[in-house]
């Protein structure tokens, strides 16, 4: 029997998931970069704003896009691997 995943069960897997969560060196310099962050630990800096409680998760294709207060992050949905990760632009 074959399980219909819906879009909440899509984006309770990147929840469940979050220890899998990582990026590359230039991943990290990229989102450092985007977000003008100053911090070590950039996947555990995601990782938090992914659990935050105003944060949205939209999976569209293969990445899952997660919106936060103030910035948008891309998440590769098998690999678990940070993409990139932007500011978003105020209205």
């Amino acid at each position: 029997m074959v399980e219909q995943i819906n879009d909440n069960n899509k984006n309770t897997l990147l929840i469940l998931n979050l220890d899998k969560l990582h990026t590359t060196d230039l991943g990290v310099e990229r989102i450092k970069r985007n977000l003008c962050l100053e911090v070590e630990d950039v996947v555990n800096w995601c990782r938090q704003r992914i659990q935050e409680s105003n944060s949205s998760i939209a999976m569209r294709g293969k990445n899952w896009y997660i919106k936060t207060a103030d910035s948008e992050i891309t998440v590769n949905a098998s690999s678990y691997t940070i993409i990139t990760a932007h500011k978003l632009k105020s209205k």
